[in-house]
């Protein structure tokens, strides 16, 4: 029945993952006796050189038109036995794979079951190969373009790796400047480098590079198309102020009578109607904030207007629309820090001097709202500081994930509080994690330094006194873990470190660049390990915090790798798309567009013309979603039709 059918069977010992728990002689004789099966074999590595040859070699020798291989999960290495198909002139598709390790050899420890469950494995593949067809692998040109969106020191990063290589970049950042968090720092662990310093040289290299289109206060509104041809539709937001005349002398700042609460200074220093960020900002040209412009909520003022020589000032400018057209996108919009309020007992926003980690990097930084010195809300010098670790973090109510930087960064306030003021610094945590380089040495610099470090979680943050030592000063309550009791801590000035979470947008976000999350919120890379900045949608990329907590170092790095992605991208000029795609039988299809709502790669249209929906192939990844779930039965799916996952249902009941 199956003479025109020839099949070669290959069953992986895997070592000893499935040789030890599975007869794979036994199953190789099994498999020679199934119809259309012309040799069954077993070796002790498939994946390696020998074994991939022994496959070329059959299938030459022996003229075979099938191949299956039973061995570890197609996700390993389903690409490197059809590669090696395609490499003896089988056509890769005509291949299929039975997963014995995962699904058999670990799951049980009877290996008289584990065989028996190989054998109907290794049928069920036999059975289904003898329906496959061969599909055409396809190939899609690659715009060398790239979009990169967030202009924090990811952004940054990626942006000058692709742009140096000659590659145009287009760097998209909605705030008026790019620096993201890392220009609020003053300065970074371990090595206590001056943060401005370090990044500021990036931000202009970014500004004045000849690849790099810098587009500030700016927003991608609609992404359309597929890896190597995305379509993106960014709106530039009116900045009111014409960035060629302006010459960024900063008198429309200084006169400017209306203040606000500055974003950059956290909330704790004031900026101007028309501002600037900060003063090393890229690039240097103002912007008009017209929910605070007393001209845009009263139409009086103009002030900026008749003080600016450069005639810069422009009132009535308005949105602009710019379409791009990239081959590959990199996401690094950041995060948000977690709002210690919610947490009521710790008393953020009901007691002065209860700040968060990022308003202690204004206050001690050189040119934040105090110039540098530390002080409380009365004006003096703290004698007392206590610093409160895990925030939000580590908490099942709140952020089970560690959020990484936090230890390090309070210990950076320790050295920085010690070095301005004489204050006496406790450090309230719950384990210490210094885990990077150089981190555990400046963990033992900080101790050797004076710092007080009281293992325990703070329960409460109160001004209620119980003694005169505790008068006006703020008590810590705290349960010190090593010595078993609990604690009452008077000091001045409480700060907390809060954990980092993605950004308050990040749902929206996700849609747009159809990026999924993983359970923390943050955008969630296609594999944990082997691929931490490539995403499920081919062509986009992710790095920095929107992936996950991180520190500069790591966050720089993974922005380096997802520019080295994209590079290899673009060098190709090519790149495979999936040939096992989705088919609309149009004759079939209703209209209802159910497949279009629940594709989750946007990969299918409705042509209004001949009321039925189409797929894009580009798009689309082969899920099977929208074949489920027709209700006319209209689509089919190639490499997955109804006859092939019979066959393989049949198969199984050996």
């Amino acid at each position: 029945m199956w003479s025109e059918h020839r099949i070669g069977v290959y069953i992986c010992h895997c070592g000893s993952n499935i040789a030890d728990t599975v007869d794979v002689a036994r199953v190789a004789e099994f498999a020679q006796d199934l119809d259309g099966v012309v040799i069954a074999r077993h070796y002790s590595f498939m994946c390696s050189d020998p074994g991939q040859e022994l496959i070329k070699k059959d299938i030459k020798e022996l003229n075979l038109n099938r191949v299956v291989v039973a061995s570890c999960s197609p996700t390993m290495h389903e690409a490197t036995f059809r590669r090696d198909c395609q490499e003896a002139g089988l056509n890769p598709y005509l291949f299929e794979m039975a997963n014995i390790r995962e699904h058999c050899s670990w799951v049980t420890e009877d290996k008289e079951q584990a065989t028996q469950k190989a054998m109907a494995l290794v049928s069920a593949a036999v059975s289904r190969v003898r329906y496959h067809q061969p599909l055409e692998v396809r190939n899609v040109d690659i715009n060398p373009a790239t979009l990169i969106v967030g202009g924090g020191i990811a952004g940054i990063q990626a942006a000058l790796e692709i742009a140096d290589s000659e590659h145009k970049v287009y760097l998209v950042e909605r705030t008026p400047s790019v620096g993201g968090h890392m220009s609020q720092l003053d300065k970074t662990f371990p090595t206590l480098d001056c943060s401005s310093c370090i990044l500021t040289p990036k931000m202009t290299m970014v500004g004045s590079h000849p690849y790099i289109e810098l587009m500030t206060y700016s927003e991608v509104e609609e992404v359309s198309g597929f890896i190597g041809n995305f379509k993106v539709r960014v709106r530039k937001k009116a900045r009111s102020v014409d960035a060629d005349k302006c010459t960024g002398c900063g008198l429309c700042q200084e006169k400017c009578p209306i203040k606000t609460e500055s974003e950059f200074e956290a909330g704790i220093g004031k900026r101007k109607a028309i501002y600037t960020p900060f003063p090393q900002a890229v690039p240097n040209t103002p912007v008009i904030d017209r929910e605070h412009c007393t001209y845009f909520l009263k139409g009086k003022c103009r002030l900026c207007e008749k003080v600016c020589e450069a005639k810069a000032i422009d009132f009535e400018q308005e949105d602009e629309i710019a379409e791009l057209e990239v081959g590959a996108i990199i996401v690094t919009t950041g995060y948000e820090l977690f709002d210690p309020s919610v947490i009521y007992p710790l008393g953020y926003k009901r007691f002065d001097n209860v700040v968060t980690s990022l308003e202690f990097e204004r206050l001690v930084s050189s040119f934040g709202p105090t110039d540098g010195e530390i002080k409380l809300k009365d004006g003096s010098v703290p004698q007392s500081v206590a610093i409160v670790h895990c925030v939000g973090s580590r908490d099942k109510n709140y952020c089970e994930y560690c959020s990484r930087v936090c230890c390090m960064y309070a210990l950076k306030y320790s050295h920085l509080i010690r070095e301005k003021t004489s204050a006496e610094v406790y450090q309230l945590y719950i384990d210490m994690r210094s885990f990077g380089k150089g981190y555990e040495e400046f963990y033992k610099r900080v101790s050797e330094e004076g710092t007080t470090f009281i293992r325990g979680k703070v329960a409460t943050v109160t001004d209620r006194a119980i003694s005169e030592e505790e008068q006006g000063k703020l008590v810590v309550v705290a349960e010190d873990t090593l010595l078993g009791k609990v604690i009452r801590l008077p000091v001045d000035m409480v700060i907390l470190c809060p954990a980092i979470k993605s950004q308050p947008d990040v749902e929206a976000v996700a849609r747009l660049f159809n990026i999924n999350r993983s359970a923390d919120g943050f955008f969630l890379e296609r594999h944990p390990k082997l691929d931490p900045v490539a995403t499920t949608t081919e062509g986009v990329f992710v790095a920095g915090c929107c992936q996950g907590p991180k520190d500069i170092p790591d966050t720089v790095a993974q922005a380096s790798a997802a520019a080295a992605r994209v590079l290899a991208l673009i060098s190709k000029g090519k790149t495979e798309i999936e040939a096992a795609t989705a088919v609309v039988d149009e004759k079939l299809c209703s209209g209802c567009q159910f497949c279009k709502l629940i594709c989750p790669y946007s990969a299918i249209s409705y042509d209004e013309t001949k009321n039925v929906c189409q797929v894009n192939e580009a798009l689309c990844k082969g899920c099977g979603t929208c074949v489920g779930n027709c209700p006319s039965d209209a689509i089919s799916l190639s490499h997955f039709n109804n006859e092939q996952i019979v066959a393989e249902m049949e198969g199984l009941l050996v």
